[in-house]
């Protein structure tokens, strides 16, 4: 299932919203597929979210994360473990996330085997969940990575044949509190807003270099 805006989400998931709001300037995006000229110097891509810091850019949702509690470390973000291994263990899920369950095909004869590909997906994902959040008490970045997705999956649900419960190894439970999660539930928009931005990937319509890729089953790029 495609998430058009997943990745703005991302980066304003969790402790990161209030770093965001007291260190940004918003730019209104009205037309997704018309981005304005100083926006595209940011990000040459078009895609969201991109952030211009002292006169130099920075894109890429995930990258923001760690940059934000990097740069602002008075915050107090932790959104990644201080230990070397369990830094890199985080990121190798990351990484799983990116490219094993937000790719999902939508090609009709394929819908069968891709949603078991993502069940497994999402199975090994929620087996590596150390407590109510993936590392344990501190919501971090692989949280922040799914939860965008999580809170969309109804729309697989109503047209892919998804179920939670079907996944196994605790998913529905992590993924009703990371929807249930205040900081989420704020950086949502209303379900009925989903409805003409879904409608195009749900019939192929979709022309952004990211939906292509999602139609194909690819990485994002």
């Amino acid at each position: 299932m495609p998430v058009p805006d997943q990745h703005i989400h991302e980066t304003a998931t969790g402790a990161a919203l209030k770093t965001v709001e007291a260190h940004s300037e918003q730019q209104d995006l009205v037309n997704p597929y018309k981005k304005e000229e100083h926006f595209l110097a940011i990000n040459p891509k078009g895609l969201v979210p991109a952030i211009e810091y002292k006169g130099r850019a920075l894109y890429e949702s995930l990258v923001l994360c760690e940059f934000i509690q990097d740069a602002y470390p008075e915050h107090g973000l932790n959104i990644l473990p201080t230990d070397p291994f369990e830094r890199a263990r985080v990121r190798l899920w990351v990484d799983h996330v990116s490219k094993a369950v937000i790719p999902a095909s939508q090609e009709a004869e394929k819908q069968d085997t891709t949603r078991k590909e993502l069940y497994k997906a999402l199975s090994d994902l929620s087996a590596q969940v150390k407590g109510p959040w993936f590392t344990g008490e501190d919501f971090g970045l692989v949280d922040i990575a799914i939860a965008p997705w999580t809170a969309r999956d109804y729309i697989a649900s109503e047209n892919r044949g998804y179920v939670r419960g079907e996944v196994g190894n605790g998913w529905k439970e992590w993924a009703e509190r990371l929807e249930a999660r205040d900081s989420v539930v704020k950086t949502t928009s209303e379900k009925q807003y989903y409805a003409e931005i879904y409608g195009r990937y749900l019939r192929d319509e979709a022309q952004s270099e990211a939906a292509k890729a999602t139609r194909a089953g690819r990485v994002i790029p």
